[in-house]
């Protein structure tokens, strides 16, 4: 049996997600930290799908041994595609911004991200038919005022896997790793990111997308060579689209 691994899946985008692969009929590995909405998504997925087999994790990746051990707990499974969703936002001015939240966003945002996808692409590269997709943001693309520091993790987040798409390229490897970059998306994030109880996306934007709209434009980079999917932030179109950032082979130079 083959398993697709989502990280964040207890809401937002994550949740969206899950619910999409499974109507691919995709066995599901849901990993968050929230474990009663993981059994509520469960549930719902198997009310779908009864034939689905769908696995709970419920573990804070913002700290790294949970990172790990979550890694080491699945060895027995045959991940097929390993979503990296897992992660939140912050909007201050780097001189105001809550330290100790954005020492958590950066462990969360980048290293779980990093370690999580060197892990799987150290055991799957070489499997015909996996992917590695990692979610960024728009915010990975265009600096924002007010959410600097945010921005950095996700420009990260676009950078790393569009190299290590080239890498994997390169190397001949079976593997594909994507990225994808939401715009304004009507989910948990917003709240958070600015640490409200409540944010009312009709009220302050202009144009978003719902999370079930980006789950649907998320399985049409699943289902593209493309390595890049990205809501333009102008028109709110979804583009697909060849890695973004210029990429420069390592060359010997005998005269250095």
């Amino acid at each position: 049996m083959k398993y697709t691994v989502i990280t964040g899946a207890s809401s937002g985008i994550g949740y969206e997600t899950a619910l999409a692969f499974a109507s691919l009929g995709k066995n599901l590995i849901l990993v968050a930290r929230r474990e009663q909405h993981l059994n509520e998504l469960k549930t719902i997925i198997e009310k779908m799908n009864q034939e689905l087999d769908i696995i709970v994790h419920a573990t804070d990746l913002s700290v790294t041994e949970n990172v790990y051990g979550l890694y080491e707990n699945l060895k027995g499974f045959q991940i097929e595609t390993w979503i990296n969703n897992a992660g939140f936002g912050n909007f201050d001015k780097v001189g105001e911004q809550s330290l100790p939240k954005i020492e958590k966003m950066l462990r969360l945002n980048t290293e779980a991200l990093t370690l999580l996808s060197s892990l799987y692409v150290r055991d799957y590269s070489n499997v015909v038919g996996t992917q590695l997709i990692n979610i960024s943001s728009g915010g990975g693309y265009t600096l924002v005022a007010d959410a600097i520091t945010y921005c950095a993790t996700k420009f990260y987040v676009s950078a790393f896997t569009e190299g290590l798409a080239h890498e994997l390229k390169s190397q001949g490897a079976k593997m594909q790793a994507k990225v994808l970059a939401p715009a304004a998306t009507e989910t948990e994030f917003a709240k958070r990111s600015f640490d409200v109880e409540e944010f009312h996306y009709d009220a302050t934007l202009p144009k978003y997308h719902t999370a079930k709209e980006m789950a649907d434009f998320l399985i049409k980079l699943y289902e593209s060579e493309k390595v890049v999917g990205i809501v333009n932030g102008i028109t709110y179109e979804f583009e697909l689209k060849d890695p973004i950032f210029q990429y420069a082979t390592r060359t010997t130079n005998t005269n250095s």
